[in-house]
């Protein structure tokens, strides 16, 4: 039960930093709309895949928090702005 209330706790956070970024807009906005999408398509797979191995629950929750706490690294990083030639 402790797995699916973190879970939940940090995709929200998750689903916060990606509102901000689509918000803003612009090329990094199209990347992380198309890259959100292909990850939990990617996820889905790999979570079906799981089960139909024999993973508990608590295992594939385990695999999708390892993601989640990827994309929060990842869109928690402070981006420095590229000078143009």
């Amino acid at each position: 039960m402790w797995n699916w209330m973190m879970l939940g706790l940090e995709s929200n956070r998750v689903i916060g930093l990606r509102i901000a970024k689509l918000m803003r807009g612009g090329k990094a906005a199209k990347r992380e709309a198309q890259r959100m999408v292909s990850e939990k398509m990617f996820a889905a797979a790999k979570a079906g895949t799981s089960l139909m191995a024999g993973a508990s629950g608590d295992k594939i929750i385990q695999q999708y928090r390892r993601k989640v706490a990827a994309n929060t690294k990842r869109l928690s990083r402070k981006r420095t702005r590229r000078k143009r030639k």
